[in-house]
């Protein structure tokens, strides 16, 4: 190589999955699956779950700077759709850049659209914007979830900086009915030391349930979020957060809420 050449391009992982499900036979049913690069949908076998579910992949085995993913899904009328993972998707340091995650959903009449991703685990360095845009009909439900932990805690591992940005636009019929920005950026452990931001806690989440009994729920969401989670209800939509010191103690505290808004248990996979 000669020396004024520039040096080469580092790969980056590119990955697209898209499904559409519809009510048939008395459940739902399958209608369309793409995948391509390394985004891979499985449609595991579940006796016991009451949706659809399917499980995202992403075989590139994480995420660093220039990464890009997309994840579509559609529930036809009637249908019902849980979106989970295969594991927990680790963000690595990046040399430069941000990975990039996008996830559309789409929710026709009497739906219901489950978005339960495992935790994102940001790595000291890492570097991850993230966009959830989600439209529903009229009478659709939602229920949606993002849990984030700074490093591994096993390990020792310290989030001196990084930067993690996630943007929610919920729409009913193309109205905007819910937006949420989160941005942790730059020096995130001084940041999440601070009271009003994390407090020194290394692992949180951000939870939405959009439907009729959205109220209703409240009062056990909040009693299993327990003193270091606060939840508000409004307009047919109740949202939540919740820190935690470790990704034992948030999973205790997000599960139950969660399988209360749910309606029964959680993708085997959480179980696991």
């Amino acid at each position: 190589m000669a020396a004024d050449s520039a040096p080469p391009a580092m790969q980056r992982a590119r990955g697209e999955g898209r499904i559409t499900v519809h009510a048939a036979g008395g459940g739902t049913r399958l209608a369309r699956l793409y995948q391509d690069g390394c985004g891979k949908i499985r449609l595991p076998r579940d006796a016991d779950a009451q949706a659809l579910e399917a499980v995202l992949i992403n075989t590139s085995g994480g995420l660093t700077g220039g990464d890009r993913i997309a994840w579509r899904a559609e529930a036809g009328a009637g249908a019902a759709l849980t979106l989970t993972t295969q594991a927990c998707e680790r963000v690595y340091r990046s040399s430069g850049g941000v990975a990039d995650v996008r996830v559309e959903l789409a929710a026709e009449a009497g739906a219901a659209l489950h978005w339960l991703p495992q935790e994102t685990i940001l790595f000291n360095g890492g570097a991850l914007m993230r966009s959830l845009d989600v439209d529903l009909a009229q009478d659709a439900r939602l229920l949606a979830v993002e849990a984030v932990l700074l490093g591994r805690q096993a390990m020792g591992e310290c989030v001196r900086r990084g930067t993690l940005r996630d943007r929610w636009r919920i729409r009913r019929r193309g109205r905007l009915i819910f937006a949420d920005d989160l941005r942790l950026c730059g020096a995130v452990h001084d940041i999440a030391e601070r009271g009003p931001v994390l407090a020194g806690a290394v692992a949180f989440a951000s939870l939405l349930y959009v439907g009729a009994d959205a109220e209703a729920a409240m009062p056990t969401v909040r009693a299993a979020l327990g003193p270091s989670g606060g939840a508000s209800a409004f307009e047919g939509k109740l949202f939540a957060r919740v820190t935690a010191d470790s990704g034992l103690q948030l999973r205790r505290a997000l599960i139950p809420a969660l399988e209360a808004l749910n309606g029964g248990p959680l993708p085997r996979l959480w179980r696991s």
